[in-house]
């Protein structure tokens, strides 16, 4: 049951006006307020809004209310960055609504596995020799893929791929997730089985151990629409799975495994938006018995949620908390708003946080920890879904510079491709610098920086 008093440390923002709201992306979320609208419209509000390539004089003076500096990047180096396309060329519209830089077939490689929510397609850009990808599709027929893992399920050596299953990326309250896996034969070869399925629009699954006997279960996030929920499947071999609810609150975007309170069992933990804007975590003790509690929340319902990534960012030894709101899609014009940004969840070891903003950034999506400039400590790239982009100073990625003290400094990546909604980072090309990947999800004009899966060079 949802209880507001159960927040740590919300934070209070302006409320904007609810009869503003539409509905929004991550993945095309519905807020309360508007559930009673007839699908149809929406279908309607939908061909208004890619057909309108205007942007109104509002939106131009609200969507970037602290104009980012275009910022020293020699300081660190990133002025270097190239950016290139790679994979197939841009067609239509792209959705790309979530990609994984991996090495697939363990060549020594790294590969990127990529969704497209639009086409039903999971595709394999594989590095064929340094820097040089061609990409396969591995499954055409999965409906509206919102995410990507890879792992061994079946213990034979080889990487499979799991899959969460919108149905449809756009709202919709029928029963149509479901959770994917293409098990790898080992040779590249993947077989499609259905784990879970008739379930409300599933947007996040990953694998972890956790009743520690010896293979692997699955987390699962559901966004739905009037409902959602959080579980997680109990495998009992031979590919079947027994669901265990955790949580039956909409909204849900990302669930991953961690040990979150350091106590060598794995935990969960779940970034809720719609209505609750909220971080739960699920505390395990051990036996896959799981206890909940609210990490961290807004009281503004329009705050925005978008995306959250584990990682030791203060390198104390423990797993904290990355953090991005930047959804803009829940109003009559798609856009920013003045409270969009990137934030950290500082744990202490015992699984208790502490809230720190980063930094503002208009349609903040996608947090990515990682040493970007080789310093050693742990950058946040961030990538915009939302901006003004009919502004010239619009920023479609960013990188908050660690100083050392876990001080973040603003750095401008690009200006374009617009319309970013992930980023993922690794030392693709063993070169010794991070490469970076982003993926372009065009829902809305203007549609004169249209991107695919762009390759960021250092």
């Amino acid at each position: 049951m949802h209880l507001n008093s159960s927040k740590a440390s919300p934070v209070n923002y302006n409320e904007f006006d609810s009869d503003s709201k539409f509905w929004t992306l991550p993945f095309m979320k519905t807020k309360n307020v508007k559930r009673a609208i007839p699908p149809f419209v929406w279908l309607v509000f939908v061909a208004f809004v890619i057909s309108s390539c205007s942007r109104s004089e509002k939106a131009q003076k609200t969507a970037l209310t602290e104009p980012l500096p275009r910022a020293s990047h020699d300081a660190i180096g990133l002025n270097t960055f190239r950016s290139r396309p790679i994979g197939e060329p841009v067609e239509g519209f792209p959705w790309i609504t979530d990609l994984k830089i991996v090495d697939l077939d363990q060549d020594g490689l790294l590969d990127v596995l990529v969704c497209e929510g639009r086409i039903n397609q999971v595709s394999w850009i594989r590095q064929i020799t340094s820097a040089h990808f061609e990409e396969t599709v591995l499954a055409d027929s999965i409906a509206g893929p919102a995410h990507v893992e890879t792992a061994d399920m079946d213990k034979d050596g080889d990487l499979d791929i799991l899959v969460a299953s919108m149905g449809i990326v756009t709202p919709n309250p029928q029963k149509i997730g479901s959770v994917v896996i293409l098990v790898n034969d080992g040779h590249q070869h993947f077989t499609k089985r259905v784990l879970l399925e008739n379930v409300s629009r599933v947007t996040h699954v990953e694998a972890g151990d956790l009743d520690k006997d010896g293979d692997l279960d699955l987390s699962v996030g559901q966004f739905g629409y009037y409902e959602g929920e959080v579980r997680w499947l109990e495998n009992q071999g031979n590919w079947e799975f027994a669901s265990h609810p955790l949580l039956d609150l909409s909204g849900t975007i990302h669930a991953p495994i961690v040990d979150i309170d350091n106590d060598g069992s794995l935990d969960i933990v779940a970034l809720v938006s719609q209505d609750w804007e909220e971080i739960h975590s699920f505390r395990n003790d051990g036996s896959g018995t799981f206890k909940t509690n609210v990490l961290w929340g807004s009281t503004n319902k329009d705050f925005g949620s978008s995306g959250i990534r584990i990682s030791d960012i203060d390198q104390d030894g423990d797993s904290d908390i990355a953090y991005t709101n930047g959804d803009g899609f829940d109003y009559a014009t798609p856009g920013s708003r003045p409270w969009h940004g990137v934030h950290w969840l500082e744990n202490d070891g015992t699984g208790k946080f502490a809230y720190h903003l980063i930094g503002k950034f208009s349609g903040a999506y996608s947090p990515l920890p990682i040493d970007i400039d080789d310093d050693g400590d742990i950058d946040i790239i961030a990538v915009s879904g939302f901006n003004d982009w009919g502004h010239k100073d619009a920023v479609s990625m960013m990188c908050f510079e660690n100083l050392g003290d876990e001080t973040f400094v603003p750095h401008i990546l690009a200006h374009n491709p617009t319309h970013l909604v992930v980023v993922d980072g690794a030392d693709i090309d063993n070169d010794g610098k991070i490469e970076l990947v982003t993926g372009g999800l065009h829902f809305y004009p203007p549609y004169d920086t249209l991107s695919r899966v762009t390759l960021w060079d250092q």
